[in-house]
């Protein structure tokens, strides 16, 4: 995989794994594969491990409550994953960078791959980039690549849902004020309390 300079290909890949998280080994290294990573070993357990540890801790960036702190997980992910960055061919896709070691299990790229790329789009991008669905029984993890920065919902079913919710919620507000109109304020009362 290819660190795009805004880093969309590593969060987008981590949201998903967040949002689904692999059963084992096997799916995650077909999920992997599927986003374009160059896998040069087996999978076993222990990436499986390392993965989740990498996307606990990327969870923690996604929920922090300020930039300061966002910005200080990012930077113990990096200070705990990344190397030296190093260009590389290793796939013959052409010349590209790594922020890691060279034959590495899949967890530790995972880790590299997400801290670097989580960085790279939120220095690129804004810091408020990355978030959870404002549709609150959602809440999944999404990274905003929107153009404007504003993208408030993980996808377009639950934009639409939340659009109707509103819509609703509105037509009963104006059915109510309408029940009420030309009232007194105390046969309002009366009839809200039921009392005569």
């Amino acid at each position: 995989m290819h660190l795009n300079p805004y880093g969309a290909d590593a969060v987008n890949l981590a949201a998903d794994l967040v949002n689904r998280p692999p059963a084992d080994a096997e799916e995650l290294a077909d999920r992997c594969r599927d986003a374009g990573l160059v896998l040069e070993r087996t999978t076993t357990a222990e990436d499986l491990d390392r993965a989740r540890y990498a996307l606990e801790s990327w969870e923690k960036v996604v929920d922090a409550v300020d930039e300061h702190e966002r910005a200080e997980l990012v930077n113990r992910m990096l200070e705990e994953a990344a190397a030296y960055p190093r260009m590389t061919d290793h796939a013959g896709s052409g010349w590209h960078l790594h922020y890691r070691d060279d034959r590495k299990p899949l967890g530790d790229v995972l880790f590299s791959l997400i801290s670097v790329g989580t960085a790279l789009h939120l220095a690129g991008r804004g810091m408020h980039r990355l978030r959870r669905c404002a549709v609150t029984e959602c809440g999944a993890v999404f990274a905003d690549t929107s153009r404007t920065g504003r993208q408030r919902y993980c996808s377009q079913l639950c934009a639409n849902r939340d659009a109707v919710r509103r819509h609703r919620a509105r037509g009963q507000e104006k059915e109510a004020s309408s029940m009420y109109k030309g009232k007194s304020s105390s046969s309002v009362r009366k009839s809200i309390t039921g009392s005569v």
